[in-house]
């Protein structure tokens, strides 16, 4: 299959549109800002790397991440709502412990979002 025989599935073209595609309305830019708002701030830029990185499925207590960094509890708490208003991570709480998860879809959209057709034929 060539470069340009390749097909991205399970999206559609108004969810997912590419930055060059059209310019962006009120609505996808304020969603749009809300997440790079989040990810603009190195401590939860880490965190959700630290998350992402237990791989598809996997999940991150608290607990794990708070000694990664030289800040309170109720700090990194903080910045872990941010990220889940921000729709990147979903979390449960067990007992005393909540544990973090990336949603992957979130991830997925966002990458579309910032991927031209020059960069996917470069990819593949």
């Amino acid at each position: 299959m060539s470069k340009q025989e390749l097909e991205v599935l399970g999206q559609d073209a108004d969810c997912c549109s590419g930055v060059s595609a059209a310019p962006l309305d009120d609505e996808r830019a304020a969603e749009l800002a809300k997440v790079f708002k989040a990810l603009g701030d190195p401590v939860r830029l880490r965190l959700l790397s630290m998350i992402a990185s237990r791989g598809e499925g996997g999940e991150t207590c608290v607990c794990e991440l708070t000694p990664a960094f030289d800040l309170s509890q109720p700090t990194i708490s903080h910045h872990l709502k941010l990220l889940r208003q921000a729709g990147l991570i979903d979390c449960e709480r067990r007992g005393t412990w909540v544990y973090y998860w990336v949603l992957p879809s979130a991830l997925d959209r966002l990458a579309a979002f910032l991927t031209t057709p020059t960069t996917a034929e470069a990819v593949a």
